[in-house]
């Protein structure tokens, strides 16, 4: 050992200062204390409690918007972009179900004309919706481009736009900002 350096586990420590004592650290903590569980079921049941408060945080913190609680799929800035493109607008794509269930009850009646009528409701719903997804497409890959000229993928953020676009507004995660 040289003289310069002091002894490792002195009174200072390798850290340059003492370790705590239990006493300290304690007094130091700050908030109300559980009693350790009693037995491995109660263990289990606060492990659950604990674990659904958690999910319940990260679901208010991912309905807000907050960055930090989306999945990856929904994070980053040009996924952001999309979702505004998408909910500024009113989209086809959310009238397919209530067409289909129409198509599907009027199949359950049975009545030949009911059915000719929604069988021409849903092939119209179909195109429409077609030509609403080729407009919002093009839409989100020229806003894409335009306030992101470095990304060089934007097929994945179309299709993430598209999928967006079918689902109803109040469905969506993260949630769509209300209509003003």
């Amino acid at each position: 050992m040289t003289a310069s350096a002091p002894p490792p586990g002195g009174p200072a420590g390798p850290k340059g200062r003492p370790t705590p004592k239990r006493k300290e650290k304690e007094r130091r903590r700050s908030g109300p204390v559980a009693p350790p569980p009693l037995t491995r079921k109660e263990a289990a049941q606060r492990q659950k409690e604990q674990q659904r408060e958690a999910r319940q945080r990260v679901r208010e913190g991912a309905l807000r918007g907050e960055e930090r609680y989306l999945p990856k799929r929904d994070a980053g800035p040009v996924r952001k972009l999309v979702r505004d493109v998408v909910d500024a607008r009113r989209n086809a794509g959310v009238l397919l179900l209530p067409i289909a269930l129409f198509l599907v009850l009027a199949q359950i009646t049975g009545n030949r004309f009911l059915f000719d009528v929604a069988l021409v409701l849903w092939m119209a719903g179909l195109l429409t919706v077609l030509l609403d997804l080729v407009v919002l497409g093009a839409t989100i890959r020229r806003r894409v481009r335009r306030e992101f000229p470095d990304e060089q993928r934007t097929r994945g953020h179309v299709a993430y736009g598209l999928l967006r676009s079918t689902v109803f507004r109040r469905w969506r995660m993260p949630a769509a900002a209300p209509r003003t």
